[in-house]
């Protein structure tokens, strides 16, 4: 049997407790978010986003958070997407940033909504122009022959929007914000006695903050 499935990895003696948190976890998760790109985790942004399919399947995946703010958390893909179309028939999502080596992971419960155009050019504009012809050349989710076939449909949207000409954001392509309902902070313990804390949207406005049990 694999050592990886035998071992045991005992985690740290830091704490996280009820008077250490933000009362806003928009804040507390942009602090953490913060401490992680500064602690050099790889990708800190990164986030596995989990959806349910029309079929009534569970779907995961890692992508990028992209974008942050008092209301909710954002990220980019194609709306035809395997994803896109799960969010389109259940919006329900949960987004989950694990970041191992600080022993510390966060869990986001929200629903997804597509933003809106402007934000979406926004975004498209920022990426590189490889990344920005990938999105044009590539039918997301879809099954494809072959790599070779990929790389000459890619070479298709370079000899369509050569040099430095402008390339427009793909009608399917777009962003998707999470509004969060739920935020759970989880922080490894010793023993595996887990610091766990969430906070749940009132419908007045507001959070509330529980301790959950390891």
């Amino acid at each position: 049997m694999m050592e990886s499935l035998t071992s045991h990895t005992d985690y740290g003696a830091v704490s996280l407790t009820e008077d250490m948190v933000n009362p806003d976890p928009m804040l507390e998760f942009a602090a953490w978010l913060a401490a992680a790109e500064a602690a050099g985790v790889y990708e800190p942004n990164a986030m596995v986003v989990a959806t349910v399919d029309p079929d009534g399947r569970p779907s995961s995946r890692t992508v990028l958070l992209k974008g942050l703010d008092g209301s909710g958390f954002d990220f980019v893909t194609n709306y035809d997407s395997r994803k896109g179309r799960a969010l389109r028939v259940n919006p329900g999502v949960t987004l989950l940033f694990p970041w191992y080596s600080m022993q510390r992971q966060v869990i986001v419960y929200g629903t997804a909504e597509a933003t809106d155009a402007a934000v979406s050019d926004a975004y498209f504009a920022r990426r590189p122009r490889p990344a920005r012809i990938a999105a044009l050349a590539s039918e997301q989710s879809k099954p494809i022959a072959n790599r070779e076939l990929l790389e000459e449909q890619v070479r298709e949207v370079e000899r369509r929007y050569p040099g430095d000409s402008a390339i427009p954001r793909p009608v399917t392509w777009g962003g998707f914000r999470v509004v969060p309902h739920a935020i759970e902070f989880w922080q490894g313990r010793t023993s595996r006695l887990h610091d766990r804390l969430r906070f749940t949207a009132q419908e007045g406005g507001g959070w509330t903050l529980e301790r959950l049990q390891p």
